[in-house]
């Protein structure tokens, strides 16, 4: 049994951690004037993009208060902000079940240090706290909200904490919903339908009724990672939050609003959601890397802004991988990691790909004790909270490292048979930012298995000429071949045709891009490139397909077309007058010449 480890106690606000992080020295401070429009984001990219310091900037064109970034753009930081004791609490909990039953005075006593942790989680309430210094008519021009993309529709609250209530159990959502600043007392709120905010304001509609919102900007680390956990719906992510920061979460009085307050916030921004209250929304540079477009959401009339008195703006900046959120979303995975066994029995481990935006590929190793069990297991996962947004599953069933993903996919082209093992699925639900199905939430499946022993010896190289119309092919790993052809506007049938070419029939996948080389370059660029740009009902092609008693059996090759498609937003790519911008300051952004300047379009793709 792992002992609980005493750890430094997680911080309990952001400037406890901004404390601890400049006593590490891993914080910048920019003095000069910079604008929140474009410059900003462009700084942080580029600093993110080299592996830099946390950024705080003391002086934001038109607003009232300093603005901090990068807070956790690498994985130092992260275990800075959390460290090793909440994952040690949940795995020491996944396994009390177990190790309890059935209980003796001895059992229990050897758990002590468990109960004494759980005994801390909770919430504790007081009249005022330091979110409420100031209240104050809203004025969310003077904030400095970030606009990150030259396309964006606005500024944008990037880091926001929207809290909630059901309006008939009054259960509580902590959810994290970009909010666009559309003036001084108004804020989009990015509400999809299929998460915990959405689900309160479709129940307070129904009964006709205003939903009452407050947004938190800034508070404990513990807090967003309550936030952006994939809990079940009625698990508070305020218990999560407590859990981390391993005291109960100080709440307060609201001045403005029916919900009490976390106290240690810097902001709380508080108003209310009217029924059918929408506003066309965007477009915004999203973590997928592309923009998500302009699209009806719903927007909150704010009564008030509660904060600190030196209260300090925490911003984040999404696009293509890996950014700041990939280093959050990542450690989330594995703190939760221990509690997948318990709600899923089956399956052993799980990882989503951050690389895709997370929701576009998963893998799991799960337990096949009898014929097709995997299946089950994968049903599972594809029904359980957020993970049913994932558009493609990989399942094998031996213990395998499902972070090496060039690993993952060799093992299971190795193992699987295509004409049993491959499932596509039409007309499902998809994720609101993918735009690789037919509209926007509409898409489809897919789930590989790739179980058992090695079946096949892949091949590991291309030999003889190129088909007609493909310019280059590059090898991912053994039995995986990048084939660089023709544009979809030139040839939307391409992928048909080269799918049956006698020259690619020992290959079991090929993926149809328009750049090889930057595709094959590495697990980033593979990973982005090709679970990014396709649906699976639609953009999944093989050989031979046939129908064996209602079982759609596809015959290998197997080709993934990942080419980019009209109607799919944009790359991002920052502008050049402003890169030109950045390129002259940088010297007086930072006049010490030692914070390194990255490729801010490229992120860390090669």
């Amino acid at each position: 049994m792992q002992p609980i480890p005493s750890s430094t106690p997680a911080p309990k606000d952001m400037r406890d951690f901004l404390a601890r992080l400049e006593a590490a020295g891993e914080v910048v401070d920019v003095t000069c004037e910079v604008d929140a429009d474009l410059e900003v984001a462009e700084i942080h990219r580029r600093v993110v993009a080299a592996d830099g310091p946390v950024l705080r900037f003391q002086r934001v064109k038109g607003a009232r208060f300093p603005l901090v970034t990068n807070l956790f753009g690498t994985r130092r930081r992260v275990e800075m902000a959390f460290g090793s004791r909440p994952q040690a609490v949940i795995a020491r909990a996944a396994k009390l079940p177990e190790e309890l039953l059935p209980p003796t005075l001895g059992k229990l006593w050897a758990q002590r240090d468990l109960f004494g942790a759980l005994a801390k989680v909770g919430l504790k309430h007081r009249a005022r706290g330091p979110v409420t210094e100031v209240v104050e008519r809203p004025a969310l021009a003077s904030l400095p909200a970030l606009k990150t993309w030259p396309r964006d529709g606005g500024r944008f609250v990037t880091l926001p904490l929207v809290h909630t209530r059901h309006p008939a159990t009054h259960g509580p959502n902590l959810g994290m919903y970009r909010g666009q600043i559309f003036g001084d007392d108004a804020l989009g709120v990015h509400m999809q339908i299929g998460k915990g905010g959405g689900f309160h304001l479709m129940e307070a509609e129904a009964r006709g009724e205003a939903l009452p919102v407050q947004v938190y900007v800034g508070g404990p680390p513990a807090l967003i990672m309550g936030a952006i956990a994939p809990l079940p719906e009625n698990v508070p992510e305020l218990l999560l939050t407590s859990l981390m920061l391993g005291e109960k979460v100080p709440l307060c009085d609201n001045p403005a609003g029916p919900i009490p307050l976390v106290a240690s916030a810097e902001f709380a921004i508080v108003g209310e959601i009217a029924p059918g209250a929408r506003r066309p929304e965007g477009p915004f540079g999203d973590h997928y890397g592309y923009y998500s477009e302009t699209h009806d959401y719903p927007w909150m009339q704010v009564k008030a802004v509660c904060r600190r008195k030196d209260a300090i703006w925490p911003a984040t900046v999404v696009g293509k991988p890996r950014q700041e959120d990939f280093y959050l979303g990542d450690f989330l995975q594995e703190m939760l990691s221990p509690l997948f066994p318990v709600v899923m029995p089956a399956v052993r481990d799980l990882w989503s790909y951050g690389e895709t935006g997370y929701h576009s590929l998963s893998a799991a190793v799960v337990r096949e004790r009898y014929r097709r069990e995997a299946m089950a297991s994968a049903f599972r996962i594809l029904g359980e909270g957020q993970l049913s947004l994932t558009k493609f599953l990989l399942v094998v069933d031996k213990p395998i490292d499902l972070r090496d993903f060039k690993g993952v996919l060799q093992h299971i082209l190795e193992r699987c048979d295509f004409r049993t093992d491959l499932y596509l699925f039409g007309n499902l639900s998809m994720d609101s930012l993918d735009y690789a199905g037919p509209k926007v939430n509409e898409g489809g499946k897919g789930v590989l298995l790739g179980l058992g022993d090695k079946k096949r010896e892949l091949p590991r190289e291309f030999r003889g000429a190129l088909p007609p119309g493909v310019r280059r092919v590059e090898v991912y790993c053994p039995g995986a071949l990048v084939v660089e052809g023709p544009s979809f506007d030139d040839d939307m049938q391409a992928a048909q045709a080269l799918v049956r070419h006698e020259r690619f029939r020992d290959w079991p996948l090929l993926v149809l891009c328009d750049d090889a080389r930057r595709f094959a370059k590495s697990s980033v660029n593979f990973l982005w490139g090709t679970f990014t740009r396709f649906n699976p009902s639609s953009d999944i092609h093989a050989s031979k397909s046939e129908l064996v008693v209602n079982h759609a059996s596809f015959h290998p090759p197997i080709l993934i077309d990942a080419r980019m498609k009209p109607w799919y937003p944009k790359e991002l790519y920052a502008d050049d007058t402003t890169k030109r911008l950045v390129d002259t300051r940088w010297s007086e952004y930072f006049p010490s010449g030692k914070v390194a300047m990255g490729d801010s379009d490229r992120g860390h793709l090669d």
